[in-house]
């Protein structure tokens, strides 16, 4: 039983040592490289392991494009995955690509792809057009009519400029704004509804997809409609504005009218005050004079007889006799 045990032992060994060593040394997939025509050596793949680069992920790409005339390197690819790209999708878009007879060079797609783009979407909407579809842009013309536009955009995507190129938030941002200037210089909204393709015609002449990473193809005007009367809004805002000013400054006046009234109550009864006490201090003056012999009986009595005349006048002059009664006519 010992030298069979130990038999046993040594071929568990080897088939262990050999699991492990097929394991790491992708043998399997070197041989479907060598079926489907793609030289790759079996230390090349043995290097990948070693720079963690996933050997099935090269060879079944290298596999794809040799299948679809497309030369590119096991270096190529290989940079690409460490620089953290996308090798599948890469090389998805060159072979796409290279059906639609779009030249795309492998530096040029691997740059679009870590730029962040999606470069086979990129490829695809080269081929078939997206239509962007703008939101509601309100505008006004030149009667104060509001007109309400929305708009499609026919885009291809340009491949010469998907890396440092504006989205498609800047295409629509440019089509609101083009159909704004478009409304705003018409001089009724009617111009508008009659001829919706005169939005088309100016937003296309703007050139508008300039720094972007798209190229316009048209621009269809999907619906308009009619908004508010935004300038008789704005004139009843304004006059209700002006009608509040004039409020104001009405009641600014009305207030500096009362206290000038005010001023003036107060200064007729201080000067009110001042004949009152001076006429209490008269018979005190006369007793005076009479004391002093400064004034005669007789120039008293007859200063008494032209006060009690000026009163008799001034009872005829209001109407009243001189017990308050209105004279017989």
């Amino acid at each position: 039983m010992g030298p069979f045990i130990t038999l046993v032992i040594m071929i568990a060994i080897i088939f262990t040592f050999l699991a492990v060593l097929f394991s790491f040394i992708p043998l399997g997939l070197w041989i479907s490289a060598l079926a489907a025509g793609v030289r790759i050596g079996i230390f090349t793949l043995v290097g990948m392991r070693f720079r963690r680069v996933p050997p099935s992920l090269i060879v079944n790409s290298l596999i794809k494009a040799d299948k679809a005339g497309i030369e590119v390197s096991t270096n190529q690819l290989e940079a690409h995955f460490l620089a953290g790209g996308n090798v599948d999708r890469v090389v998805n878009a060159l072979i796409a690509a290279e059906r639609a007879n779009i030249p795309l060079p492998f530096e040029r797609a691997a740059a679009i792809d870590l730029a962040g783009r999606n470069v086979l979407e990129a490829v695809q909407m080269s081929v078939n057009p997206q239509v962007i579809e703008t939101p509601v842009v309100s505008a006004m013309a030149k009667n104060g009519i509001e007109v309400r536009a929305k708009a499609k955009v026919t885009v291809r995507a340009n491949i010469d400029r998907l890396v440092g190129g504006a989205g498609e938030a800047t295409i629509i941002a440019r089509v609101g704004e083009g159909i704004v200037t478009t409304v705003g210089s018409s001089d009724t909204h009617k111009v508008v509804l009659e001829n919706p393709d005169l939005i088309s015609r100016t937003v296309l002449n703007k050139g508008l997809d300039a720094g972007t990473a798209f190229e316009i193809l048209s621009i269809d005007i999907a619906d308009v409609d009619v908004g508010r009367n935004i300038g008789a809004q704005l004139q009843t805002d304004q006059a209700e504005a002006d009608k509040r000013i004039a409020q104001a400054k009405a009641e600014e006046r009305r207030a500096l009218a009362v206290a000038r009234e005010q001023e003036m109550k107060a200064s007729v009864q201080e000067m009110r005050a001042k004949v009152v006490e001076a006429e209490a201090e008269v018979p005190q003056a006369m007793a005076q004079a009479l004391r002093e012999g400064k004034l005669g009986v007789m120039d008293y009595y007859q200063l008494q007889n032209v006060l009690a005349d000026t009163s008799m006048r001034e009872s005829i002059a209001k109407g009243t006799g001189q017990n308050g009664q209105e004279p017989i006519k």
